[in-house]
């Protein structure tokens, strides 16, 4: 089914669609649409001084103009504005940006026609996606460059990518049988002016943050298994003394999974399964604190989702329009404020990234932990002092085979890496525009850190796992859990037993790819049921 924008859409409608899924407008948002539009031109045609309608924006919003130069400066607004620079961004965020964009003019309170969000729709559902640079956004007035990269295509200018092929705008236009748009006063301005670049990106890692944090889980307990430890630390009546609800989804997981393990009942009267080190027994409440972490940031871009990003805003007169968190199916009957014109255009603030922002450096942040405790236990699996009987670097004959050393050696850059990138970017802020932004909020910067500390934690749960697998089979022929031999048949579907050294980058990425497509998680789950 489509996703209809216009009415309320969740984070996995915005992931399906960054996926390939189609979008379409809602017709009750298209009624609303033309009630805010005859708002907008009632005051063009008044010539009454409305900023960013009849004015100049930013530092020259007390330069009037006259409905031609309105109209005039829409285009010239997304050829000024777009000048981001950097790699493209990739496929999927530029599909979310899209509709997220789509999403937020159909909200009724931006004046635009209902033909700039079908056109944004088309663009989407054919696969013609713009390319976006991704550096060069203050994070307010939103995030201007990479927007009107996005925005250009719709009047035939700019680059989009289309059938893998990377051409000029107006070709693809040409190609799906659209002419270029004739953008209307206030059209260019509220088709850059929001938070949609910054928020595509951090549904996108927060999402891929979701599932990671039950691969975290995975890997952590084949870890706990080649190592020895023990699932004391996890019972239920410890976690019910802190219960945090991440700690405890965590803590479940890994008692199901370690379930049945021979491995770990083979040594629970042990003297030295007593207390494990705290990158084993401590393992649900890094990860635990990563997911509520998680559960915070989620709540922050779901109502950032649904809000209405745009400067100025349009309130026609008696309007009636739903909440943009009501329930969907509202003001599905007549359009109660008419093509009147009669409202009011308020000028505000919800463009500032701020709150998208700090939630996204509080992902970057916490997904810190959960790669520097995954870092650690790959550390001790390799560590013969500290991995109870296993062989250096887990392979046989070492001196002669590094086995696993460079694997630990990689995953400590990354997570050093991820230290570095996790200074929070909305502590940070410039003067711009003469001086009248004079805050903003590094959103995209935050955005684009985060998802760099998502994609680095993924690959350091992919070496643990890599090699807690080997550390499992290294204690045959006792039995792992029929958990964690669904997660071990998974590596070993597409890596094969390390007997002496060979070219591990494949391993690596192969582990990677377990990780990031949710193959992992996916098989043990088959096992055990759905993690928490």
């Amino acid at each position: 089914m489509p996703v209809v924008v216009g009415e309320p859409i969740s984070l996995e409608d915005v992931a399906a669609v960054a996926r390939g899924e189609r979008a379409e407008l809602s017709p009750a948002a298209a009624r609303r649409m033309r009630a805010a539009r005859a708002v907008v031109e009632a005051k063009v045609a008044a010539a009454e001084v409305v900023y960013g309608v009849t004015t100049g924006f930013g530092s020259l919003a007390n330069v009037h103009l006259h409905p031609e130069q309105a109209r005039a400066l829409q285009h010239a607004l997304l050829r000024s504005h777009g000048v981001a620079v950097g790699p493209a961004l990739p496929p999927d965020e530029v599909r979310a940006m899209l509709l997220l964009r789509a999403h937020v003019l159909a909200l009724g309170h931006s004046g635009v026609r209902p033909l700039v969000v079908e056109r944004l729709l088309a663009l989407l559902n054919a696969g013609a996606l713009p390319v976006v640079p991704e550096q060069g956004s203050l994070g307010a007035s939103g995030d201007l460059a990479p927007l009107a990269h996005l925005a250009q295509p719709l009047v035939g200018e700019g680059e989009v990518t289309l059938g893998g092929e990377r051409v000029p705008a107006a070709d693809a236009l040409a190609r799906l049988g659209l002419e270029p748009l004739a953008l209307e006063a206030k059209e260019g301005l509220a088709l850059i002016n929001g938070t949609q670049g910054m928020l595509a990106i951090g549904i996108l890692a927060a999402e891929r943050g979701r599932a990671l944090a039950k691969a975290a889980d995975v890997a952590a307990a084949l870890s706990i298994e080649a190592i020895l430890g023990t699932d004391v630390a996890f019972d239920e009546r410890i976690q019910r003394l802190r219960p945090h609800p991440g700690q405890a989804a965590s803590a479940s997981n890994l008692r199901r999974l370690l379930a049945g393990s021979e491995i770990v009942a083979s040594h629970r009267e042990s003297e030295h399964a007593v207390q494990d080190a705290y990158s084993l027994r401590c393992a649900p409440q890094v990860a635990g604190a990563f997911r509520d972490a998680l559960a915070f940031v989620a709540g922050v871009l779901q109502i950032e989702a649904g809000s209405v990003s745009d400067n100025p805003l349009v309130f026609p007169e008696d309007e009636d329009a739903p909440d943009p968190g009501a329930s969907p199916g509202a003001d599905a009957g007549a359009d109660p404020s008419g093509p009147s014109g009669r409202g009011e255009v308020l000028s505000g603030g919800n463009f500032h990234g701020q709150p998208v922002s700090v939630a996204l450096d509080t992902l970057a942040a916490s997904v810190v932990g959960l790669a520097s405790i995954a870092e650690r236990r790959l550390y001790r699996l390799l560590d013969p002092a500290q991995n109870n009987g296993l062989p250096a670097f887990l392979v046989e004959h070492s001196g002669l085979n590094s086995g696993f050393m460079i694997v630990q050696y990689t995953a400590a850059s990354l997570v050093s890496e991820c230290k570095s990138l996790a200074h929070p970017a909305a502590v940070d802020s410039i003067t711009s525009s003469a001086g009248q932004e004079d805050h903003v909020s590094m959103g995209m910067i935050a955005a684009r850190h985060a998802r760099a500390c998502v994609a680095n934690a993924e690959a350091v749960v992919a070496m643990e796992a890599l090699a807690a697998a080997q550390g499992v089979e290294l204690r045959s022929p006792l039995r792992p859990a029929p958990a964690t031999a669904a997660a071990l048949a998974a590596v070993r579907r597409a890596v094969p037993h390390l007997d002496a050294d060979r070219r591990l980058k494949p391993d690596v990425d192969a582990a990677i790819e377990l990780v990031r497509s949710g193959a992992l998680v996916a098989a043990v789950e088959a096992v055990a049921g759905p993690l928490d």
